[in-house]
């Protein structure tokens, strides 16, 4: 990267909202964590999947410098069996609890 580059210290997020413990998960990825939780959580598209199925807690979320990396992790944890999102949410968050309010 050079000076010059706009993507310089820039932080992307993979998330995973749950409607509740084992519920309905969704995995996104977004450059401002806490605008896109909260656009979830007042579901400003009515008719979206997390709207529809009110899937709006945050429950996990990773941390990458490169956009492109982050968009390949998220494609590859939307490919990632059920079973295998619920490990990677109970390993990061045990107890399900909605990180949103710690960020």
């Amino acid at each position: 990267m050079t000076v010059g580059d706009k993507s310089m210290n820039k932080e992307y997020y993979v998330y995973i909202l749950a409607s509740y413990k084992n519920g309905t998960l969704y995995v996104g990825v977004t450059n401002n964590l806490i605008r896109r939780v909260y656009e979830h959580k007042e579901s400003f598209n009515k008719k979206s999947f997390t709207a529809r199925y009110k899937v709006n807690k945050l429950v996990y979320y990773e941390i990458l410098e490169d956009i492109y990396e982050a968009i390949c992790r998220e494609k590859y944890i939307k490919n990632l069996l059920r079973i295998k999102k619920v490990k990677l949410v109970e390993k990061f968050n045990p107890k399900w609890c909605d990180l949103y309010d710690d960020l």
